[in-house]
């Protein structure tokens, strides 16, 4: 600490670091967007529970960051937190060679050939959960989206067919994602869980690992486990450099981090998607018209509605920004930068600086067709070695979800301010759930007498 507190780091606000760690906790993405307004780029933070942080908006040095030696820089020590969740061996809180022979295993599961087999799956569950959906009346879409990534990470990830296991784990992960400030306090630290006012986090928890257990167990004794295609299967297939396969409490840290990581974020992704959709009419139709036209085949249709994605992520990140702690003192944007303290790429900064996306508070897709931007001008799976391995798998199914809800349901268009972005433990969700109002059911094709007989789309917000 002492090197840290003696070395000339960038400026910042002097405010307590537990005022900063309040303010970071209510206002995240708005306290930090300030703090470069008024101090420039970078800006040193510190944070109670966390330390000094130095947010980084320039590509160029992030550049650096993401480059440089895993050694160097380690992303799982800045993850740490999330380690009472995920368990102690998952790829997001490890770092050096066990991260990398991790990430090798993982990354078959996540190959663009083994993601698109599981496109069919993903239409068919979205379009089951659409059938649900009320019309006539504004409901939060973020609930339907999380019923609907929360299946497709358990049917195609994890590989689960067993309908009362299933049922179970529908039950449980909402209840371990949707936990309150005061119980992820014994997430950071497990042995609060057992106090009794932690006590029902840790049953839940308990129920999660022996189902996720039981479903471990039951892939290891399928007589077909060579040729399934879940994530599962294929994690237990792989193996170490020096042919050991993982052990079963590594296997249920990746399941729990795919579920985790994998389920609320995409989630969060496709319920600011219809958020921003419904505030854009003329951006609605056009959308509608690649929905049908992708499901007609024609792959500009895909292109378009890839290009909402990524307008969608652009605009309103499901992580505002990336961590690496320094093992090593480090040269950035012209400070050297003691071991120690962290370095964080900024993406809601990087992604709203108007140099490198004209008017960026513009809901624009048209500026993602045909577009591929650098790896640091666009990056809400962070990147480097620590890019998120689900970010392929998290696109097609942001492209399938959106193309069954276009072409299946007449979607109002929307008065309503924006929501806000709201902080949940490590992301930002649309604060009244992203509500939307349905005039009405689509056949499929779609049919003139449905619309017809729709009930108006008059807003009340």
């Amino acid at each position: 600490m002492g090197d840290i507190e003696r070395a000339v780091l960038p400026p910042g606000p002097r405010l307590p670091a537990s005022i900063q760690a309040a303010l970071m906790a209510r206002y995240w993405p708005r306290f930090i967007s300030a703090c470069r307004r008024r101090y420039g780029s970078p800006f040193t933070m510190r944070i109670a529970t966390m330390g000094t942080l130095v947010y980084l908006d320039d590509p160029a040095e992030i550049k650096k960051v993401f480059a440089g030696s895993p050694n160097v820089y380690h992303a799982g020590e800045a993850n740490m937190m999330l380690s009472g969740l995920l368990g102690s061996s998952s790829v997001l809180v490890i770092d050096d060679d066990v991260h990398r022979e991790r990430r090798r295993q993982m990354l078959p599961a996540f190959h663009r050939d083994a993601v698109a087999q599981q496109s069919t799956v993903m239409a068919e569950i979205a379009a089951a959960n659409i059938a649900t959906w009320p019309t006539g009346a504004e409901f939060p879409v973020a609930p339907k989206m999380s019923e609907i990534t929360l299946e497709v990470i358990l049917r195609t990830v994890i590989g689960a067919s067993d309908a009362s296991r299933l049922a179970a784990l529908r039950e449980v992960m909402p209840k371990l994602l949707n936990v309150t400030p005061w119980a992820s306090l014994a997430l950071a630290k497990p042995g609060l869980q057992r106090l009794g006012l932690w006590r029902r986090l840790r049953r839940n928890m308990d129920v999660a690992d022996r189902l996720l257990y039981a479903e471990i167990a039951d892939r290891r004794a399928d007589p077909d486990l060579a040729t399934r295609t879940d994530a599962l299967a294929m994690l237990i297939r792989s193996a170490y450099g020096d042919g050991a396969t993982m052990t079963d409490k590594e296997l249920r840290d990746q399941l729990m981090t795919l579920l985790v990581a994998g389920h609320d974020t995409t989630a969060t992704g496709l319920s600011w998607a219809l958020e921003r959709l419904t505030r854009h009419p003329a951006v609605l139709d056009k959308a509608v018209r690649a929905a049908e036209a992708s499901a007609a085949g024609d792959p500009t249709g895909d292109e378009y509605l890839d290009a909402v994605a990524r307008e969608t992520l652009r605009i309103r990140p499901v992580v505002f920004d990336v961590g690496r702690i320094l093992k090593e003192p480090v040269e950035i944007a012209g400070y050297q930068l003691p071991a120690g303290i962290m370095v964080a790429p900024g993406i809601g900064l990087v992604h709203s600086r108007s140099d490198q996306y004209p008017h960026p508070d513009r809901f624009d897709p048209e500026r993602m067709v045909g577009a591929t931007p650098g790896p640091t001008v666009w990056l809400p799976f962070g990147g480097g070695n620590r890019r998120c391995l689900g970010a392929t798998f998290a696109m097609v199914e942001m492209r399938v979800v959106l193309r069954e809800v276009l072409r299946r349901v007449e979607l109002c268009a929307s008065t309503a301010p924006a929501e806000r972005q709201k902080v949940k433990h490590v992301i930002l969700i649309p604060h009244r759930g992203a509500r939307i109002r349905v005039r009405a059911m689509k056949d499929v094709p779609r049919t003139a007498e449905v619309v017809a007989e729709a009930p108006s789309c008059m807003h009340s917000s």
